[in-house]
């Protein structure tokens, strides 16, 4: 073990060599899951067009992606503390490279949501297990921020490369190619990953625990599904069954881990409060910014008329934002403080929000540009730093469990946002007034409205266009403006619950 590490340097940390360029395959996971993301947005219009689903079989489509990450991460970020995060990591990259051609070849509407299902399967174990080698990487503090900063960074640049190369591809090849990218990265990973990672486990990892994996996939499944179906359909007994169960499952897992004498999951964790309000932030943050970011495709090339290119160059700048700021976000925040940095970026998307909620159809872009930015800058400064808080309130024998916590607030906050929010776009879509003839395919989605169009005679498409797509914008600005007020609750929130914390500045 002492031949792999460098001697202290003058602050104490031990130095790993090679770990900068082991942060890079790690890099290229992140883009794998951050790439397949953002082209699910540009292609949703072609894959709404060829797949005719439903509006609800959209939204799951959209989120069961989030929905079944999130049940598992928990699971799959202990499991990597368990057999190595280094063997877990590669193995989940294969899985993921190989079930996106599932995606990119999908025939049904049906199919093409067990195949999102499937793929977050193996989603859940990339996240955890890269944010956990990266603690286990680098022991010096300042370092150590730098590179999460860097991975953050991948991460928004991912959502940047995504809309364009998506964009190129669905103008040039059909709606599967922008899953296919996935591959050739994927392959990079694996065959890097082999020779540069070096593999880390807990030493002590006691039992597995399948109770406790049961009972946290039930509780996740159980509550997401609850508030989706509640969310689009009201409150039905099934409905109020699933939250029940999940709440139970839930309830049932937290007081195992107590008891158990090496948890799945350490709840003592969450005692502590920059935890805990680090992993709030997280979970608000991308509940609020969850519709607009699943329907600002679609509004860019549905309601505007941009090409799937353009509309991908159109979002560039909330991705050029955030890795800006996560690159300084760890300066910032020793500089000034965790809760001054965190609780100003929050506030800051908020308002960006609050200003798109008076878009229209032919809203100019340096509105929507700039909004985006501060959303991009806000969200770089704020991710990045309750990553390091997180990271570092735990022993490095647990960061994927705490990794897991807080990529569970991460997907869970898009599932629920995106059927909260997701769901009064929807909602306020469907009430369009049309005219006599409307198909009931039009009223399914704003996708499907486009295509019933082209089947239409020119006087009667033209004023459906026209009333769906401002029922589209309306539902759109009411979501934006949900979400401002839940980015600015966060912000509050934020500024109380990391009162006193500080990033280290020594090992």
């Amino acid at each position: 073990m002492t031949s792999t590490l460098q001697p202290a340097d003058s602050t104490g940390a031990v130095k790993r060599p090679g770990r900068w360029l082991a942060l890079g395959v790690l890099v290229l996971a992140v883009l794998l899951v951050a790439v397949d993301a953002t082209v699910l947005g540009l292609a949703t219009p072609y894959i709404s067009e060829d797949l005719e689903p439903t509006g609800t079989q959209l939204l799951w489509i959209g989120d069961v992606y989030s929905f079944v990450i999130a049940g598992l991460l928990v699971t799959m970020g202990s499991l990597g503390d368990r057999i190595g995060r280094k063997r877990i990591l590669l193995h989940g990259a294969t899985a993921f490279g190989a079930i996106s051609v599932l995606n990119a070849y999908a025939t049904t509407p049906e199919l093409m949501i067990v195949a999102r299902a499937l793929l977050g399967v193996a989603g859940a174990t990339l996240m955890p297990a890269t944010l956990a080698l990266i603690r286990n990487l680098f022991h010096d503090p300042r370092e150590r921020s730098l590179a999460v900063g860097i991975w953050g960074a991948a991460a928004s640049a991912g959502t940047a490369i995504g809309p364009i190369l998506g964009g190129f591809l669905l103008e040039h090849f059909w709606w599967g190619s922008v899953f296919l990218i996935n591959l050739p990265v994927m392959a990079v990973l694996v065959l890097v990953g082999i020779r540069m990672l070096p593999e880390s486990r807990n030493p002590s990892p006691g039992p597995w625990d399948l109770l406790s994996v049961v009972l946290s996939l039930v509780g996740m499944v159980g509550l997401v599904y609850a508030v989706k179906e509640a969310a689009a359909h009201g409150v039905t007994w099934t409905t109020a069954a699933a939250a029940l169960l999940g709440a139970a499952a839930l309830h049932g897992f937290v007081r195992r881990q107590l008891t158990l004498p090496v948890p799945l999951l350490d709840m003592r964790l969450f005692r502590h409060r920059g935890f805990s309000g680090a992993v709030l932030a997280d979970l608000l943050t991308i509940l609020g910014l969850s519709g607009l970011v699943f329907f600002l495709s679609q509004y860019l090339q549905l309601v505007q008329g941009r090409r799937p290119f353009e509309a991908g160059l159109a979002e560039l700048p909330a991705a050029l934002g955030a890795v800006a700021a996560g690159l300084v976000a760890g300066r910032a925040a020793r500089r000034f403080s965790v809760r001054s940095v965190v609780s100003g970026a929050l506030a800051a998307i908020g308002l960006a929000l609050a200003a798109l909620t008076v878009i229209g159809q032919s809203t100019g872009y340096p509105l929507l540009g700039t909004a985006l930015l501060v959303v991009g800058l806000g969200a770089g400064f704020s991710f990045t730093v309750t990553a390091d808080v997180i990271l570092s309130s735990v022993p490095k024998d647990q960061a994927g469990a705490a990794s897991a916590v807080s990529e569970t607030a991460y997907e869970l906050g898009a599932a629920l946002g995106i059927a909260v929010l997701g769901s009064i776009v929807t909602g306020v879509y469907r009430d369009f007034t049309g005219p006599a003839g409307t198909p009931p395919a039009a009223r399914e989605s704003l996708g499907g409205a486009v295509e019933a169009a082209a089947h239409m005679p020119a006087q009667t498409a033209a004023p459906m266009l026209e009333a769906a797509r401002q029922s589209f914008v309306d539902g759109l600005t009411l979501a934006a403006g949900a979400g401002a007020a839940v980015l600015l609750a966060a912000s509050a929130a934020a500024w109380f619950m990391l009162r006193n914390e500080r990033l280290e500045t020594h090992p």
